[in-house]
């Protein structure tokens, strides 16, 4: 349906989505609970009228989708663009709506200027995601540039004074730190070449008081795997918004006659029942609408995510295929069923300083290929993954010396070193082909290859194309196509997304990929708030989670196996050390390890996420069934209480109604201080209405120690 109406709205069971659209441009004056039928629109817009204010304007410059200088607006524009004349005060005035069930799109043009402004926004059908795209088009003839378009600036409720911001650095990814919503600007921008180890573009806006399980949120992610920025400001007036875009360096896009620029995608959604509820959202909208294979066994497209064995950590560069083959044999019987040979493969690549870009199998170590060790791996029941680093090239290569200008460089700036190697140009058509013939080549020599781990180990400092133009935005639009056409020549192929961990984990490229590594720490107690961070946004089931060695190789620090195995079951597991360390003890706990993941993840990679407060000493959540038939819950003790006795365990997302089973299913045996209540509550049934609000003591436990427990409807 197309017109031009006063107000705009989207609305399932969940929640309401309202336009205002009797200005010059839209804006967004209601996102929250469902609103009935009784409640207008233009009930809503009287309630926000605002009067002229003692020094300030009669009338109000709106906080609009994407608001310009030709609006007169004092907070952040959401458009900056120039020309030869005075398109940098660009105001555009709404010339269509076209509204179906769940979408709306706004097109608004400024005919003085000849730009078009197109503002799409799909609100989910079974969720209260929403997602906001912004395109530009240059409509005249003489050449424009833009410098920033906003995927959509958001007003907020007055209710949300509270921001909840993702932070960290390699091996300590999203460390989320709380600040009040300020006079000022929030502000995050991210020049990094991928979305970064350091500043996720995510924000959760939320009210006082809010938790886990009970408050108002709501969640802003940027589908964007390179450059961006967002904010959150507290106008002088009063009013909130936030604001997500991609970042753009100087000259990056310039728009010809007929040429136009769509921002990376904002995703929004809304919670009413603490931050988990807003988790929910955003995992069911994932997994309904982005993932490839689907924990419902009912699914047409049902794969359960199979348990890795990556051999990084356990062998690093010494590559043997003899040891590679016992490898293989000890981690088999594990359950381990997809085994991943990690970076050293290719020619001359005996460390990290050379070899990248050189994406032939090394006949010095395999003189006779892989096709002994991938027929020796598959013989034992288990996949065939393999490493590639494809944007990267060491200066040490064939590639590198054949074509030096194939890397992006800026013209008389010194390379900044950075892990022995330099980024590819993807916006050079023939990097790209070269790239796509290599990746394809080795697929082809070895079809029982079904997954690659795809990483990117550095940051792009220089990101000049051969033009001399900044390459960052066409890079990535490079890289999906690239991935898509991996994708397309070998169907069933499946890509993991690696960044040194979690340094490209957004709904940009995951649209085009099957699973994150999360970071490469695999240290179970900084596992547990690097997951926990994750989960947020994102659903265990593409969250790599491995066991590490004994002693981690990044912390140093020696933890049980108990508490390594059980933080790895609660997302896409695997283990990434050398098996052949293991004791018998250690190996028998993660045989058990790997047998309860593949017992319960139907239920972790499919069921919905409650997480617990944190309460400094433990990190507790569960996940339960969308029928809320059964549920697993952990309690991982990380410090010790300054107590005598820790304090309850309080279940979540049961029925209060139904009777459930209770078993602690990990560890199996748990040397105790005194007995407890270990001994009295196994098999024993409960209310679900007992577990959520009366909460079970906890036993005393030394840290780094996991309890896992299960219920189940009597």
């Amino acid at each position: 349906m197309s017109s031009l109406s006063a107000f705009a709205r989207l609305s399932n069971e969940k929640t309401t989505l309202i336009f205002d659209c009797q200005g010059r441009m839209p804006t967004l004056i209601y996102y929250g609970q469902q609103l009935n039928n009784a409640t207008t629109q233009e009930m809503l817009a009287l309630l926000n009228t605002r009067q002229e204010a003692k020094c300030a304007p009669v009338i109000e410059p709106p906080i609009s989708l994407v608001p310009t200088h030709g609006e007169g607006v004092t907070g952040s524009p959401g458009l900056e663009i120039s020309g030869d004349a005075d398109q940098w005060s660009a105001g555009f005035t709404l010339s269509n709506i076209e509204q179906a069930d769940t979408s709306v799109t706004f097109t608004a043009v400024d005919a003085d200027r000849k730009m078009q402004l197109i503002t799409r926004v799909v609100l989910d059908a079974e969720t209260t995601v929403a997602t906001f795209t912004s395109s530009i088009e240059n409509q005249g003839e003489s050449t424009l540039q833009l410098n920033y378009l906003n995927a959509a600036s958001l007003a907020l409720p007055t209710t949300m004074s509270k921001i909840k911001s993702f932070e960290g650095r390699w091996s300590n990814e999203f460390q989320t730190t709380d600040h009040d919503l300020f006079f000022g600007s929030y502000v995050r921008e991210n020049r990094r070449g991928k979305t970064s180890h350091d500043t996720f573009p995510g924000l959760i806006a939320y009210a006082n008081g809010t938790g886990e399980l009970a408050g108002e949120c709501f969640g802003f992610h940027l589908g964007a795997s390179a450059n961006h920025k967002f904010r959150a400001e507290m106008m002088a007036d009063g009013r909130s918004y936030v604001q997500f875009g991609e970042l753009l360096f100087p000259g990056e896009v310039t728009l010809k006659a007929g040429e136009s620029y769509t921002s990376p995608v904002l995703y929004a959604g809304f919670g009413d029942a603490g931050f988990s509820s807003l988790s929910q959202q955003f995992h069911n909208f994932i997994r309904s609408n982005v993932l490839t294979h689907s924990a419902d066994n009912t699914s047409a497209n049902y794969k359960p995510r199979p348990v890795h064995y990556n051999t990084w950590e356990g062998i690093y560069f010494d590559h043997d295929e003899a040891t590679l083959k016992a490898l293989a044999d000890r981690v088999a019987p594990l359950g381990i069923e997809r085994f991943v040979l990690d970076d050293g493969w290719f020619k001359g690549r005996r460390n990290d300083k050379a070899g990248l870009g050189d994406w032939t199998v090394d006949e010095a170590i395999y003189p006779e290929g892989l096709d002994g060790l991938i027929d020796h791996v598959t013989d034992k029941g288990m996949e065939f993954g393999i490493w590639f680093e494809p944007e990267m090239v060491n200066p040490d290569s064939d590639l590198y010396r054949a074509h030096p200008e194939w890397a992006l460089h800026t013209k008389n700036n010194p390379h900044v070193p950075f892990r022995n190697q330099y980024v590819l140009d993807l916006t050079n058509p023939e990097v790209v082909e070269y790239l796509y013939k290599v990746i394809t080549d080795v697929l082809r020599a070895y079809p029982k290859i079904s997954y690659i781990k795809w990483d990117m180990n550095r940051d792009v400092n220089h990101p000049g194309n051969l033009k001399g133009k900044p390459a960052m935005h066409g890079q990535m639009a490079a890289l999906y196509t690239l991935i898509d056409r991996v994708k397309a020549a070998h169907p069933g192929i499946e890509i993991e997304s690696c960044c040194s961990g979690g340094g490209r984990v957004d709904l940009g490229i995951l649209p085009h990929t099957d699973r994150f590594w999360t970071s490469d720490s695999n240290d179970a107690l900084d596992r547990l708030y690097i997951q926990r961070g994750f989960s947020y946004f994102f659903p265990s089931e593409v969250m790599g989670a491995h066991v590490g060695p004994r002693d981690c190789h990044i912390t140093g620090r020696n933890l049980p196996i108990e508490i390594r195995s059980a933080v790895s079951m609660f997302g896409h597991m695997g283990i990434e050390m050398d098996p052949r360390e293991l004791t018998d003890h250690e190996q028998e706990t993660l045989k058990s390890a790997i047998s309860l993941y593949k017992k319960y993840r139907h239920i972790t990679h499919g069921g919905d996420l409650f997480r617990m407060d944190d309460d400094g000493l433990n990190v507790k959540f569960g996940y339960v069934s969308k029928d809320k038939s059964e549920g697993i819950f952990a309690y991982n003790s990380v410090k010790e209480t300054g107590r005598t006795m820790p304090s309850r365990f309080y279940f979540a997302g049961l029925d209060a109604d139904k009777s459930y089973t209770l078993e602690r299913v990990w560890p199996g045996t748990l040397k105790e201080y005194s007995p407890s209540i270990l001994q009295q509550t196994d098999g024993q049934v409960f209310s679900g209405e007992a577990l959520m609000k009366y909460g079970m003591q906890m036993p005393v436990l030394f840290p780094q120690t996991a309890l896992i427990y299960t219920v189940k409807a009597v």
